[in-house]
């Protein structure tokens, strides 16, 4: 194939009439810039320049291709051009997949803070539950996963970043024992718990830690419903720290539990991943998370 370097040698060589004068403007010596011509007339099967007196001038065949070489010149131009913001690292696409909790509570601020660094950086987040996130992570289709840990996969780095602890959590008004509700005494509790997931099973083991296995009246995929049916006065949960930042914080009543319930968050992204500029923000961000432990309210 023929390649631009020949297609600039020709054009230039029609612009200014002259081999010398394109080998000037293009910053290569005359006999480099008469064997780029030669080596696409002879790809080509066709003379495209004539020696008119000293002027180098187009053939028939020159002025049918002309506007073609412009175009696949500009073409390739305006292509390079498009590069240029990735190329800088102020561009580029993330996809990430995590649950619902982070997905509100955690990576908005990542998002935002990386966004403030690369303005035309593009973001995907897909909320998911972390099998079939980590599937996709291992098969390429995502490029970073906000998960609960533990998690493996032959093919991921798996790197925990945050502690966040579980709460218990009921109406505004109701009455918490000072040193924090133990299982025994969530027992007799209406318990709404979370369904799914790594942070349901520790939470089931903090109870069975106790010898209680939970009989909870309602289950749901969101936490988001959890705290408002708390606060409608519907019943108690145990929610992690993170989801109670913000929201109806005034009608809720929030305590940490005895023993001390903590979940750990993580990255997981594949070990021979290219890490773009873009993902490496978001990662940093993330790393500068430390958690929530708050006190009861």
């Amino acid at each position: 194939m023929f390649s631009l370097d020949q297609l600039a040698a020709f054009v230039s060589v029609v612009d200014l009439g002259s081999f010398t004068a394109a080998a000037d403007r293009i910053g290569l010596t005359q006999p480099a810039i008469s064997l780029q011509v030669k080596l696409l007339e002879r790809r080509l099967g066709v003379r495209l320049i004539e020696r008119v007196g000293r002027r180098a001038q187009p053939s028939p065949a020159g002025i049918e291709l002309l506007p073609h070489a412009r175009r696949i010149l500009d073409d390739c131009a305006m292509a390079e051009e498009a590069m240029t913001p990735y190329r800088e690292g102020s561009a580029g696409r993330v996809r990430i997949g995590t649950g619902g909790t982070a997905s509100i509570h955690l990576l908005p601020r990542a998002i935002a803070a990386a966004k403030k660094r690369m303005p035309e950086l593009e973001i995907i987040v897909r909320v998911g539950n972390t099998d079939d996130i980590l599937r996709d992570i291992e098969a390429n289709k995502l490029d970073l996963a906000v998960i609960t840990l533990p998690a493996s996969g032959r093919s991921l780095e798996i790197e925990p970043f945050c502690d966040d602890e579980i709460l218990a959590v009921a109406p505004k008004g109701s009455s918490m024992p000072t040193a924090g509700p133990d299982a025994e005494f969530m027992r007799d509790k209406t318990l709404m718990l979370y369904d799914g997931g790594n942070t349901r099973r520790m939470t089931n083991e903090w109870f069975a830690a106790a010898g209680i296995r939970p009989d909870p009246s309602m289950e749901f995929g969101s936490v988001e419903a959890i705290k408002e049916l708390v606060a409608a006065g519907l019943g108690w949960s145990l929610l992690p720290g993170m989801a109670l930042k913000s929201g109806n914080l005034d009608e809720l009543t929030t305590s940490p539990v005895r023993p001390r319930l903590v979940r750990q968050l993580g990255m997981a992204i594949r070990r021979d991943k290219h890490l773009t500029k873009g993902i490496r923000e978001i990662m940093k961000y993330l790393r500068e998370f430390r958690g929530h432990r708050p006190t009861s309210l």
